[in-house]
């Protein structure tokens, strides 16, 4: 348990800092914070882990900055291996220290990281910068002190999702010497790509929050200036981009993704570029799982959304992590490594007997072979897989930043009737007709727009839904684009008002049946705010605050012709 203790070694720190500092304000006011920090402690809930015990140590870095950590050690001698997790979110939650106990029953010392910068960890907030492959590696540090410590037997393994996942890339990239193996639930490689601009939109709402995280909240304001003085990819985001480096990435590992989750496209990509390009000690040795769940590491169950799928779906995420660091980091031949090498789970309808789909199904490798198939956007609202014969045939709306349409999620709100966005004045539907039979899509959805608009900037956001015979509109897979990076997220480009432009984008992996009688549907908009942060469309650089010149546009979907808009889908026959 945290205490007057690590109060005393912070206050300690930041005394020696303190008097160093030019401002006296800002030295009472970090004094303020750990003080608040202090009595968070007092108030934290006191649980009783038996047999496990749970310390906080401070552990250095390379460059003397002590990370936060909290260890949970198993009763008995040791040594033992160590796996550990690294988040910037509180490990101080209940269900956390938890699961954390539980595993250290299993025979580990489980370790939780802050990042520095966040909580009781020391030095700057610099978001994974610090953890990745500069001068500061975090990650590699840690696991190496974690490794030469009495009660460990100096093998090492790592786990976590969504941060905890980007965390666990990052750290196979520098190749410390007594990393085993990973595991990784719903993951990432590049935070330009898949954290802090998903198809270019951002999102400087959403990330002023992580100032709730830092020990000097300054360090995130300056953090996102930063950011917006690299509006493309550039090498400073090159840093934070792990899908070079897959040669250096020479470890066992099991991933895990959603369909639910956006992130689903970096857990997949993390698969096929370890096993296909990763290390000898990686190649071969990787395993992807997927299901029907939404993001996150401790939600692998049959609910899920507003859908309650059959017992088939449930994962025990822990369980299994147990019978993998077994096999790895204690060298028990319990049949881990072989399971299958792919499962994914094939969605279908839920609630409805005899419905088709709702199964696992098993390969070597993924994507399996699928056949990507156009379905034409029409006039009207219409989804087929034939276009148009109608000349200047088009689909207008309003997006205006200051009015956007509603999306009131703070995650991805997949799983769930997405029919209050859908019938929004200035969202669009195309839907097809009842199906006559059951269609099955596995694979990547792309979308294949042609967009004019009378603004120099807008975004797009495309929607796939499963549309049940009581007209409920279940949302699978959602992506936005942002029209500027349209020929590359290393360029912006301007567009000339009511010139018509491709823009291509991935909305998203999938493994649905839609069953016979339901309907397909795909929504097109431009704005869906809070979760989508509007584009104010006035074609100047980006800013951290939204400006005051933002500019309402009427864009427009065309369909006709070669500027026939479409998605393509891979369909399994």
């Amino acid at each position: 348990m945290c205490g007057a203790g690590d109060f005393r070694i912070a206050l300690e720190g930041v005394f020696r800092e303190g008097f160093a500092m030019k401002s006296a304000a800002c030295f009472v006011a970090i004094v303020l914070s750990l003080f608040l920090t202090a009595r968070s402690f007092a108030e934290e809930e006191v649980l009783d882990f038996g047999d496990v015990r749970e310390e906080h140590v401070m552990v250095p870095m390379r460059d003397g900055v002590r990370l936060s950590v909290y260890l949970y050690t198993p009763e008995g001698e040791g040594p033992w291996p160590v796996i550990f997790e690294q988040r910037y979110a509180s490990l101080r939650a209940k269900g956390a220290r938890e699961s954390a106990a539980t595993l250290a029953r299993g025979g580990y010392v489980v370790a939780l990281v802050n990042y520095r910068g966040t909580h009781l960890s020391e030095g700057k907030w610099v978001g994974y910068r610090a953890m990745q492959f500069g001068e500061l590696r975090d990650g590699y540090d840690v696991c190496e002190w974690l490794a030469v410590q009495s009660w460990s037997t100096g093998k090492v393994g790592t786990f976590g999702s969504s941060q905890g996942g980007y965390a666990q890339n990052y750290l196979a990239v520098t190749q410390p010497p007594h990393l085993v193996c990973q595991y990784m639930v719903d993951t990432g490689l590049s935070l330009f790509h898949e954290g802090y601009r998903i198809g270019g939109a951002t999102k400087p709402e959403r990330f002023k929050s992580l100032a709730e995280v830092c020990r000097d909240p300054r360090d995130n304001d300056e953090l996102l200036d930063e950011w917006f003085r690299h509006p493309t990819y550039d090498d400073y985001w090159a840093a934070e981009d792990c899908t070079p480096h897959f040669g250096k990435m020479d470890v066992p590992c099991f991933t895990i993704g959603s369909w639910y989750d956006f992130m689903n496209q970096g857990s997949i990509a993390s698969f096929i570029g370890r096993e296909h390009e990763g290390g000898p000690r990686s190649r071969g040795k990787q395993w992807l799982l997927i299901g029907p769940w939404l993001h996150g590491r401790s939600n692998k169950g049959t609910k899920n959304g507003e859908l309650g799928y059959p017992a088939n779906a449930a994962w025990e995420t822990d369980a299994h992590m147990l019978r993998w660091f077994d096999h790895w980091l204690k060298g028990i031949e319990n049949g881990v490594t072989a399971d299958p090498k792919v499962r994914w789970y094939v969605m279908g309808a839920v609630g409805e007997a005899g419905a088709p789909g709702n199964e696992w199904r098993e390969a070597a490798d993924f994507p399996p072979a699928a056949e990507m198939t156009p379905m034409f956007l029409h006039e009207g609202g219409g989804l087929r897989p034939e276009p148009t014969e109608k000349a200047g045939s088009s689909t207008s709306y309003l997006s205006d930043p200051r009015h956007p349409m509603q999306i009131p999620a703070g995650g991805f709100p997949g799983a769930k009737d997405a029919r209050a966005f859908e019938a929004q004045a200035e969202v669009r539907t195309f839907t097809t007709d009842p199906l006559s039979e059951p269609v099955e899509w596995t694979g990547r959805v792309e979308a294949e727009l042609f967009l004019s608009s009378t603004a120099q900037d807008t975004d797009v956001i495309v929607r796939v839904s499963d549309v049940y015979p009581d007209g409920r509109s279940i949302l699978i897979i959602d992506y936005p684009q942002r029209v500027r990076y349209r020929e590359g997220f290393d360029r912006e480009v301007l567009m000339e008002s009511g010139k018509v432009y491709p823009v291509k984008f991935p909305v998203g992996w999938i493994s649905q049946v839609f069953a016979k009688g339901h309907r397909i549907r795909v929504t097109v908009a431009s704005t869906g705010a809070p979760y989508y942060e509007p584009n104010p469309q006035n074609g100047k650089p980006l800013t951290r605050e939204f400006p005051d010149d933002a500019v309402a546009a009427t864009n427009t979907i065309h369909h006709s012709g070669e500027q026939a808009s479409r998605i393509l889908v891979p369909l399994v026959k």
